[in-house]
């Protein structure tokens, strides 16, 4: 199976320079992998990716009140959204995880969103219109996980034609956050659905039409891969090589492996930020940036947003050049965090000087998502900076992301 992941699937390779160029996507802020230390040793508690398997959902008499345990709250949140629709489940879920920062909160959101999609009877596009993007979109996950259960069939060909008709519903196109989370979660799914079978979910995701809609779906593959949940853990993850697959898929599907790769570094290092970074510097020679981006990711999970302590984990990429590259991750990642660049404007600010511009390039490469429009990104940008270059960056990472998203390759 490994012979089958190596070639180049030249066909593509032009339109991946476009996410070169680029640099780091959405899917890089989604996954995000806490630390928890006690008074002995760091503990690695995962706060993403942690997928339910995708099932039917039936509802039963939990009620949330009765709930300390983790799947029990689940089912609980899951007969709210049954029952009283995801607009009140999404809300008592806000309410109760606040900022998001506990490490079950993606699996719940997991929940409500399949949960949801019952409700309306297998309509993704209405189910998606009703959802948020709460605890980094496990509600659109679980929509999609839940969407494909009923395939019959495990061919490319099969999969790839449901798969294509599940985000073109013009409810969904209609906003381009939406739609990256329809993609995304489709690769989510598609893992879960093949029986965790990298080569033949990435085989899916290439079905699509554009190169967007193909790495997307692909972020989406590669984050569901490393989840090691219930007790499964992905045939295609090795103990010896923390790197892998990375280091074996098609070149153009690399970018999507590297931009989450450290989610699964720090786990078979025990959270060693300084080992972490130094097999980012070891890593494929044109996926080293890619590996320090996903490294910021991480640190802004790790410390809960907080400044200070972002850049003290950044700063342990210092050695190996890696450390603006971290801190831009780290900002796109308070960016979906919030959906607002203000908070990762001053965490910008507060940075060495000569990392503001592409701090702030990563900024607007996330804000484009919320707010595609040009009158609405150069408002954000201009609202969160009086500095005209860090500003005119902002516009600059949206519009290439635009661009990106409409080359139709």
């Amino acid at each position: 199976m490994i012979e089958e992941m190596r070639p180049v699937r030249v066909t593509r390779r032009k339109a991946i320079v476009g996410l070169l160029v680029l640099g780091a996507l959405v899917e890089a802020v989604l996954a995000i992998a806490v630390l928890a230390n006690d008074e002995s040793k760091p503990v690695l508690a995962t706060a993403l990716p942690m997928h339910p398997v995708a099932g039917t959902f039936k509802p039963d008499g939990t009620k949330l009140a009765d709930c300390d345990a983790q799947r029990c709250t689940e089912q609980a949140f899951g007969n709210i959204a049954y029952r009283q629709g995801p607009t009140r489940a999404l809300a008592a879920f806000d309410v109760k995880y606040g900022d998001f920062s506990d490490p079950n909160c993606h699996r719940v959101a997991h929940a409500i969103g399949s949960a949801s999609l019952a409700r309306n009877k297998g309509n993704v596009a209405r189910t998606f219109a009703q959802g948020s993007s709460s605890c980094f979109s496990g509600y659109y996950h679980g929509v999609l996980e839940r969407s494909l259960v009923g395939v019959r069939g495990y061919e490319p060909e099969t999969l790839g034609a449901v798969a294509r008709d599940l985000c073109r519903d013009v409810k969904v196109k209609a906003s381009l956050w939406l739609a990256y989370q329809c993609l995304h979660g489709l690769g989510h799914g598609l893992m879960i659905t093949t029986g965790y079978t990298l080569p033949l979910s990435l085989k899916v995701c290439d079905r699509l039409s554009t190169s967007w809609e193909r790495t997307s779906c692909n972020g989406g593959v590669f984050m569901e891969n490393i989840s090691t949940l219930y007790g499964f853990k992905s045939s295609w993850l090795r103990d010896d090589d923390p790197v892998y697959p990375c280091n074996t898929v098609a070149e153009e599907d690399k970018i999507k492996c590297y931009e989450i790769v450290t989610s699964r570094i720090l786990r078979t290092v025990g959270g060693s930020w300084a080992e972490t970074s130094e097999i980012c510097a070891a890593a494929e020679k044109n996926w080293v940036t890619a590996c320090f981006r996903s490294l910021g990711r991480d640190s802004a999970g790790q410390a809960h947003q907080d400044p200070v302590k972002i850049r003290e984990l950044c700063a342990e990429a210092r050695p190996y050049d890696g450390e603006a590259t971290c801190i831009t991750g780290a900002a796109m990642a308070m960016t979906g965090n919030f959906k607002s660049g203000r908070q990762s404007s001053a965490f910008c600010t507060g940075s060495p000087a000569e990392m503001h511009e592409s701090c702030f390039y990563g900024i607007g490469a996330v804000m484009v998502l919320y707010g595609p429009t040009a009158a609405k990104r150069e408002a954000h940008c201009g609202s969160i900076t009086a500095v005209a270059r860090y500003a005119a960056q902002c516009l600059r990472g949206g519009d290439d992301y635009l661009r990106l998203v409409s080359s139709g390759k």
